[in-house]
Formats: C-alpha cells, sequence, structure tokens
C-alpha cells in the first residue's frame, strides 16, 4: 500500500472530482490483460491500438517508480490482497501522467488468486493544480495525499458497482451520516480494505455500516494521522 497522509479532502475535491478512471483485469494463468477503453486512452492509446501485456505496462512507468510497481504487481499476484499505488506514467505521446491505481485479486475454489481487478485513476490534473496553487512543495507528497480519496474513490466504485460520481455521492453521504470528515473516511476505508484479505465482499459490508450505522454503533475511529 502507498503511504497516506492527513490532508484537505474538502479542497481537493473542490479542484475537480471527475477525473478519468479506467478499468482492468489481470488472468494470471494467461497472463493476459483486458483493459477498457479509458484506460487505452489513460495511457495514450485508442482502444485496440495495442495488446496490453505486463511488459508493455510496465515500459510505460516511470523510470523512477517502475521498480516499485513491479513490486506491488508481484506481492498482489502472489497474496491476492486489496493494493493500491500512486505513481507516474509515460504515456504514448511521451507525456507524464500520475495515476492512482487500486486492486485486488479473485481467487478460484481452491483459494489460488487467478486474477486482478481494479481501476485506474488519472490524477495528473489535480495533481497539477496542487503544485501550481502552492499548496506544498513536494510534488511527491502532493501526489500521494491526493490519491487518497482517489483510492477511496475506487474502492467505493468497484465494492457497490458505480461509476465516478456515484462514488464520491456516496462518500458525502457517509461523511454526512457517520459524522466522519471525508479526510479521515478515505483513509479509512483505504486502511479497512488493506485488512479485508481480498474479501471485496466484506469490504461491501464495511461501507453500508458506515454509511448507516447501526443504532449505538460508536463512531468510526479514523486511522492515525502523520506525527
Amino acid at each position: 500500500m502507498t503511504e497516506t497522509t492527513s490532508w484537505d479532502v474538502e479542497g481537493t475535491l473542490a479542484l475537480g472530482a471527475n477525473h478519468p478512471v479506467g478499468r482492468y483485469r489481470y488472468d494470471l494463468g494467461t497472463g493476459r490483460w483486458w483493459w477498457s477503453d479509458e484506460t487505452y486512452r489513460i495511457h495514450g492509446f485508442e482502444p485496440g491500438d495495442v495488446v496490453p501485456t505486463t511488459e508493455l505496462i510496465l515500459a510505460h512507468k516511470h523510470p523512477d517508480d517502475r521498480d516499485h510497481v513491479s513490486q506491488v504487481l508481484r506481492r498482489a499476484s502472489a497474496t491476492g490482497e486489496p493494493f493500491s499505488s500512486v505513481h507516474r506514467i509515460m504515456d504514448a505521446h511521451g507525456d507524464e501522467r500520475t495515476l492512482a491505481v487500486v486492486g485486488e485479486g479473485r481467487t478460484d475454489a481452491a483459494g489460488r488468486v487467478r486474477e486482478l481487478v481494479g481501476c485506474f485513476t488519472d490524477v495528473t490534473v489535480a495533481v497539477a493544480r496542487i503544485v501550481d496553487a502552492g499548496v506544498t512543495a513536494n510534488f511527491r507528497a502532493s501526489a500521494a495525499q491526493r490519491a487518497t480519496i482517489e483510492q477511496a474513490k475506487g474502492i467505493v466504485m468497484c465494492a457497490i458497482r458505480t461509476d465516478v460520481d456515484g462514488a464520491v455521492e456516496w462518500l458525502t453521504a457517509a461523511s454526512a451520516r457517520s459524522d466522519v470528515p471525508l479526510r479521515e473516511l478515505a483513509a479509512l476505508i483505504v486502511e479497512r480494505t488493506a485488512r479485508s484479505n481480498g474479501d471485496m465482499r466484506h469490504v461491501a459490508e464495511v461501507l453500508v455500516d458506515l454509511l448507516v450505522p447501526r443504532p449505538g454503533a460508536p463512531r468510526p475511529e479514523a486511522p492515525p494521522g502523520p506525527r
């Protein structure tokens, strides 16, 4: 998992919530990838221009981030646990983009991880706005902070089968009903997903509890922020 930090989600949402989101599926048995049309476009291609492969995907990662992404992919393939990553890519046009990636493994009847599924979210524009606005002098820290809400949105999208707008609406409603600030709620969702052992049905149940707290249930406790 990438490092999560405390940040102003409300301010970041004001910079724009409709970031390009693409889906992917990786079959570990055949080594074949499936990309949605938006995933092709995030990587600078038109749908069907190329056949996505692990080699192609790693080749487009920023050289400074390639080893990290490779390690995340190997670990996810071995364990099937939910994962997330914030990293840069060089798209087909040579332009640098920043992606927030979330995913999980799916297992067969024997418990073996058979595929990885998840979402890519292109947060390049939001990161650029943060940097241009002088919110922080550290580009990498800005990307990691921005990615927390994007990871949470991706998790909600995968767990309850909704789109970006639906995920934003869900997060807003869950924050209001659970009386937990959005920035804390996003970090809480990412943390609980990491502890779900790849079971997105369990994640969906957690989300229901956050949206509609049981009568008398204690206020959800957010993960501790940085010291």
